[in-house]
């Protein structure tokens, strides 16, 4: 798979992979995985600066190829489950980049990618990136795939590179995921909150 990323100077791959038995002494209900595939690659426009327009519409662009190997990489781990109900993405810039770099990586087109290889959509994909060194943690917010008010798919995991990001590199995360342990959660309908904000909007005026 290295070998289908002709953009960008790929170091290394990464695949975090947490699977929850239970909880608060609690049995899963379900199985439950969630997996988030990354790639630590050269930042070809590290120390140059604050990103312009053409640097940020050339790693969107690079994002779509990086993450279709992610996307593969991360949903191979779950042929032997139900299809994942989640998704998130995250991105850490090494110090001698700009954080718009990553946001370049994780907004504009990444999540075509992410929903190609799953079959899902149109939900909003969280994202979360930062600029920060080697061994820096992140959180992959994860969110519902098919319905972003899917309470029972949002969740989080926390990852991190021992070595990477260096000063000119990008560390890219996609993950997916089944639903929470043992979620319970009831909430409102996207209708019932799709009115409540109309109603908030009115009251504004």
């Amino acid at each position: 798979m290295a070998d289908e990323i002709k953009s960008v100077k790929v170091r290394q791959f990464h695949l975090f992979e947490r699977e929850t038995l239970s909880e608060a002494g609690k049995p899963s209900d379900r199985p439950v995985r969630h997996v988030v595939a990354g790639a630590v690659f050269e930042n070809p426009f590290a120390g140059t600066g604050a990103a312009t327009q053409e640097t940020i519409a050339r790693l969107a662009e690079i994002s779509v190829e990086v993450g279709t190997v992610l996307a593969q990489r991360a949903l191979a781990r779950f042929t032997d489950l139900e299809r994942p109900r989640a998704y998130g993405k995250g991105v850490i810039v090494g110090s001698d980049g700009d954080i718009e770099q990553g946001g370049a990586l994780i907004h504009p087109r990444i999540g075509l990618a992410m929903r190609k290889a799953l079959g899902a959509g149109p939900a909003l994909i969280p994202g979360n990136a930062k600029v920060a060194g080697p061994g820096t943690s992140i959180d992959i917010i994860f969110g519902g795939a098919d319905d972003a008010w899917d309470y029972d798919a949002m969740d989080a995991t926390t990852v991190s590179i021992p070595g990477a990001p260096a000063a000119n590199e990008i560390a890219l995360f996609v993950g997916y995921g089944t639903a929470r342990v043992n979620a319970r959660i009831a909430g409102a309908s996207a209708d019932t909150v799709a009115k409540l904000v109309a109603d908030i909007k009115a009251a504004r005026k």
